[in-house]
């Protein structure tokens, strides 16, 4: 009978010790110091995300593809898996812009996100003439990290572009 009233002693002088702490204040109890390292501590358990990059880096590749004063064999590298019949139709591509009216284009890059393919982003491209800011083509594109650079991915490229060689011409008939 003295075990059982020693028990039920200890039992009541421990719910009224955690009863009494627990009843003084709102706050809770300040942190120990091994608290304070595990909260300095970097988790490993999930990496952050990288950052994306800048708009212009984004946008120097459309712009260097629109400049016509930059020869079409120094376009191939802005351009996913470009090949030397990729010439052409990149040294007209800049021409192509100024013939529409778009000459000195302004190009911005916004809704930058991290694409479904790894490491690629996709970005809504808008494109205005200096002289007409007010007139706009607005495309979605993707772009490829290449380095410590970027490029228009084949993609997006044949979608803008008529790339490669062209398909030969259908007889007549």
């Amino acid at each position: 009978m003295r075990t059982v009233a020693a028990l039920s002693a200890v039992t009541i002088a421990m719910v009224t010790a955690f009863g009494v702490s627990g009843c003084g204040s709102d706050q809770p109890p300040a942190p120990t110091p091994s608290d304070l390292i595990h909260a300095m501590t970097p988790s490993t358990s999930a990496p952050a995300a990288a950052p994306l990059p800048p708009p212009e880096a984004l946008t120097g590749v459309l712009a260097r593809l629109a400049d016509t004063s930059i020869p079409p064999e120094q376009k191939l590298a802005l351009v996913q898996y470009a090949t030397p019949d990729d010439q052409a139709p990149l040294g007209n591509f800049g021409q192509a812009l100024a013939d529409g009216g778009f000459r000195d284009p302004t190009i911005e890059a916004t809704d930058l996100t991290w694409s479904a393919t790894p490491g690629n982003v996709e970005a809504t491209v808008r494109i205005a003439p200096a002289a007409d800011p007010a007139r706009t083509f607005t495309f979605p594109m993707e772009f490829s990290p290449l380095r410590d650079g970027w490029q228009l991915t084949r993609t997006t490229a044949d979608q803008l572009l008529v790339l490669g060689s062209a398909p030969p011409p259908t007889p007549p008939g």
